[in-house]
Order: structure tokens, then sequence, then C-alpha cells
């Protein structure tokens, strides 16, 4: 039993997409394939928007720094699938289910605020034209990318503090290729109402 959450329960294991060897190597590929053009294609737009003096505008700058979350979003869950699918035991520790399920709600929803902030930007540039340079400027650009990484990081931690309270002593299998919320709350060995 792990000390400050009466976890008996030390590993999920992760059940996957299907249990078929020959579909198993489908997926493997078409994952692989997107993500070694997922990986680049980001990167390569981040280093464009930095290496060209032209593309200093505040869409750029949110381009960029939608470019660098989606990158880092499938660092989370990619890797650790393409390994599952060539291994035994598909089990991914209690910590670090908790880890990944940390840093997949802390950079998807920081990509959802981006997305808003991108369309606040473009409502600007497109419905008020003449107020746009006074009202996105570099000092409200940077104000609100700290916004959406402080409102992701705050919603993560909501999310994690939910399930570190709940004991898991039962059934283990969560029923997916990553950790999340909902899946890891059925698991729990008490009523999840309130939190669910």
């Amino acid at each position: 039993m792990e000390s400050g959450n009466s976890t008996m329960v030390t590993e999920f294991i992760l059940l996957g997409l299907t249990q078929s060897q020959d579909a198993q190597i489908v997926v493997f590929v078409l994952v692989s394939i997107f993500y070694l053009i997922i990986l680049p294609g980001n990167f390569l737009i981040i280093l464009t928007i930095k290496s060209d003096p032209g593309l200093a505008a505040p869409l750029y700058f949110f381009l960029g720094n939608l470019a660098f979350l989606d990158a880092s979003y499938s660092f989370i869950v990619a890797p650790r699938m393409l390994v599952d699918f060539f291994s035994e035991k598909k089990a991914i520790s209690y910590s670090c289910c908790i880890t990944q399920l940390f840093f997949l709600h802390f950079l998807g929803i920081g990509e959802m605020f981006l997305l808003v902030v991108v369309a606040f930007d473009s409502y600007m540039a497109i419905c008020r034209p003449l107020h746009y340079t006074t009202v996105i400027s570099p000092r409200v650009c940077y104000a609100l990318l700290l916004a959406l990484w402080l409102g992701g990081f705050a919603h993560s931690i909501v999310q994690v503090a939910l399930i570190l309270n709940l004991p898991f002593c039962g059934p283990n299998q969560l029923d997916n290729f990553f950790c999340d919320v909902p899946q890891v709350i059925k698991l729990a060995c008490t009523d999840t109402f309130v939190v669910s």
C-alpha cells in the first residue's frame, strides 16, 4: 500500500487499441508515419517563424506557440503507444500514469486556450483593424500566452488532485492506450459521483 492516498494498485495495464497482432502492426506503421510527419512539421513551423523577421506579427507568434504545444503534446502519448505495441505487458506505473495525465491535460487545455486567443486575434484583425495594433501589442501577446499556460496548469492540477485522493484497490486495466481521467476514476474503490 502506498502512503498518502491508500493506493494498493501500483500500476495500470493499458489494453491499447486492439488485441489483434495484425491490426497492431498496421496501427504501429500508421502512427509512426504520422508521428514522423508531425514532429518535423511543427519544428519547421517554429524554425521558419523564428528565422524570418517578416513573420513577427502576433498571428505568427501564436502559430509558433501552437506548433510548440502540438509537438509537445505528441510526446506524451505516441512514444509510449509505439513501445507498447511490441511489449508483452503494457503496464504503466501509478506515478507515470498521473504524470502522463497531468501533461496531457496541461498541454491539451493550453492548446484549447491558445485557439481561443488566435480566434480573438483574428476577430480584432478583421472586425477592428484600426484598433488592432493598440489592443494586440507584444505585451498583450505575452500576457495572453502567460494566461493560457497558467490556465492549463490550473486545470491540470485540479484534474490530478481529484485522482490523487482516490483509493485504487481493485481492477487496474484501462481500456485505452494512455491514462485519462474518466477511465482512471472508474477504477477507484469508492463512490466517485462527486469527482466525475
